[in-house]
């Protein structure tokens, strides 16, 4: 079973601050896989799942952005109608509450947990594939 690791960048909520970010990372040759922008009046938080989180995060934190990291499941589901409700409720049915959601390449999708390793030991045996940090980097 494999984590995948998620970078969310606290910004200023203002014009132009999600294309300075991603413009850190595009010249610093990472590749951004999916992400997510929310915000409020002040300030917003995008997180992104990139082939290279290590050298993502350095580049962000050398460009004075603040930068967490957390380990987030990573599911491949099949092209088929309510195939993401279906995992969606073997998460929940196991009791592990589910924070946010959403897309990367394809049907890749990142769902961030309160419990990440007990959503990957329920999700293992189910008709989804658990994606990789590895697999990420070259999807």
């Amino acid at each position: 079973m494999s984590k995948v690791r998620q970078l969310s960048v606290f910004i200023e909520n203002k014009a132009g601050r999600v294309s300075e970010v991603t413009s850190v990372l595009g010249n610093a040759g990472i590749n951004i896989r999916g992400f997510s922008v929310s915000d409020t009046a002040e300030y917003g938080i995008l997180r992104l799942v990139v082939d290279k989180p290590d050298e993502g995060r350095d580049a962000l934190h050398q460009a004075g952005f603040t930068v967490k990291e957390s380990d987030v499941v990573c599911i491949k589901l099949p092209d088929t109608p309510g195939s993401l409700a279906q995992a969606l409720k073997i998460v929940s049915d196991a009791g592990v509450n589910i924070e946010y959601v959403y897309s990367l390449v394809s049907t890749y999708v990142v769902i961030n947990v309160s419990d990440v390793d007990r959503a990957l030991q329920m999700l293992a045996d189910q008709p989804v594939e658990l994606v990789s940090q590895e697999q990420i980097a070259t999807i």
